[in-house]
């Protein structure tokens, strides 16, 4: 901008301060030369360097103030002086305090300091007894360097101290409540090449308005007026509106899609009894999921309740495949293992509990957004607890050609990208069984879930009869972290202002 267009947006506040900035340049001179309150200062600074005229830097300096102690003693004098003062030839220690005017804190202070100068004797009898030497007389008629330092013009800035100041200072400050140091902050300007342009052509601190009032309109007193340009390609600041956050609008929307595509909502319970989140998913006792390692067991209470009818069906469908042509797993099914509570550690309990509901429809498409917790060590792709998309397709004539269109579909349509693969897997409740994986930017190549078409085993005692089931369980934290452009799956959850408002909106 030309510079003479840039003086004419220059505030009140900013002419005042550039008016005053070559004769000073610290917040505190600048207000008092300039006539404005410091606040009134600074943002006439800011203006001012947003411009790029000026450019502000912060100081830290040690300002040193007499405390409580050291303006008694700026009074009355230094104890130990005062001490020395009342000691003749064996003077009690008793009267030396009460002639002193001193405390009993301060007694051994004064005994400290005069016997470190060798100023006296102390002798033991049934009290002390203090004598004066030689030295005393010295002390007495001649300042200390403490008492000179006192005697200072306070605040005092340390760096601004002779090397004599300084070692009285450290003297000082051993004892209590005679001295106290605070660091305090100075804000500093320093014209650029700019302002001191700027400074040359002349500021005047004529009236200019900031706006147009209906009383300039009404009496015309607008024609006389001087108006401030505006400026409309300086920087302004940044306004943080109001949002949803970033993970919670982005499930909100998976939500939606699934409700728009014709897929039912499922809802469910955090805790889960071991029957529904594995044995009625046909995953055996002895599975290495039933560790203690791998899923959070609730202390109290300890079990849950299940249907007795659907209870004897899945027992015989593990322990001899009944009504299938499966021999089952072939071991003794456990009645109280699979009554303990856990903390739900999949989605897939939810497909279980639809598929033995009454309000089953065939054909039928469910989806679920549940929470699922198990031990982990929690790194930028694991965490401990986390949100699985859970989902079941029932249907007659349905196949694994099926179940392969739908997860390309999820990789497209929610993590955003056709860079995916499937690959064979192993998960006891599906046959056969496949995992999806998607390339990140950055991450490589991630697992995004499970899939497969439920076992006759495990359909068989929930639906009553055989139909295909096409089921998946996808990492829906992992394909945010796609669609959000984030490498570390604990953004999602941040508590940081300043990631939050920065992050990006879907």
């Amino acid at each position: 901008m030309d510079e003479d267009k840039l003086i004419q947006t220059l505030h009140t506040y900013e002419r005042k301060v550039l008016s005053v900035l070559e004769k000073a340049n610290t917040l505190p001179d600048i207000a008092k030369l300039s006539q404005l309150k410091e606040v009134e200062a600074m943002r006439g600074l800011q203006w001012l360097e947003n411009k790029n005229i000026v450019k502000i830097s912060e100081d830290t300096k040690e300002i040193i103030n007499l405390d409580t102690n050291g303006k008694k003693y700026l009074k009355e004098g230094l104890p130990e002086k005062r001490f020395l003062q009342a000691v003749k030839k064996d003077t009690p220690i008793s009267e030396i305090i009460k002639k002193s005017n001193i405390t009993k804190e301060e007694v051994n202070i004064c005994l400290g300091v005069l016997k470190g100068k060798a100023a006296i004797i102390i002798k033991k009898d049934k009290e002390l007894l203090i004598s004066q030497l030689p030295q005393a007389k010295k002390i007495l008629e001649k300042e200390s360097l403490e008492e000179q330092f006192l005697k200072k013009s306070f605040p005092l800035e340390f760096k601004n101290l002779k090397e004599e100041e300084k070692f009285a200072l450290e003297n000082l400050k051993k004892r209590k409540n005679i001295i106290k140091i605070e660091k305090k902050k100075i804000k500093k300007a320093t014209l650029t090449d700019l302002g001191k342009k700027l400074i040359s052509k002349g500021i005047k601190l004529e009236d200019t308005y900031d706006r147009l009032t209906a009383k300039m309109l009404k009496d015309s007193s607008w024609k006389t007026k001087k108006f401030r340009r505006y400026d409309i390609k300086i920087n302004v600041p940044v306004i943080s509106g109001g949002k949803k956050q970033h993970y919670r609008k982005f499930l909100d929307e998976v939500r939606t899609k699934f409700l728009s595509i014709g897929f039912k909502e499922m809802f469910g319970h955090l805790v889960e009894t071991e029957f529904w989140d594995m044995d009625a998913l046909f995953m055996p006792q002895f599975h290495s999921a039933r560790d203690i390692h791998a899923a959070y067991y609730i202390k109290d209470p300890k079990y849950g309740k299940i249907d007795e009818k659907l209870l004897e069906k899945v027992k015989a469908s593990h322990e001899i495949g009944k009504g299938t042509i499966s021999k089952g797993w072939q071991y003794k099914f456990d009645i109280n293992k699979t009554k303990q509570l856990i903390l739900r550690t999949q989605g897939t309990p939810l497909s279980a509990r639809m598929l033995a509901s009454k309000n089953l429809q065939i054909p039928g498409k469910y989806f679920a957004i549940a929470r699922c917790f198990r031990p982990d060590v929690v790194d930028a792709t694991h965490s401990a607890d986390f949100n699985q998309v859970e989902g079941i397709v029932v249907e007659q004539d349905l196949d694994f050609r099926h179940l392969k269109g739908l997860l390309k579909l999820f990789a497209e349509e929610f993590a955003e990208t056709d860079q995916i693969k499937i690959t064979p897997a192993y998960f006891p409740f599906t046959e056969p069984s496949a995992e999806l994986h998607a390339k990140h930017p950055e991450l490589g190549w991630i697992e995004l879930g499970g899939s497969g078409i439920f076992r006759p085993e495990l359909v068989k005692p929930l639906v009553g009869y055989e139909i295909p089931v096409l089921a998946w369980g996808l990492g829906i934290d992992r394909l945010a972290m796609f669609k959000l452009g984030i490498n570390d799956i604990r953004e999602l959850f941040s508590h940081n202002l300043e990631f939050l408002r920065n992050s990006k909106i879907i």
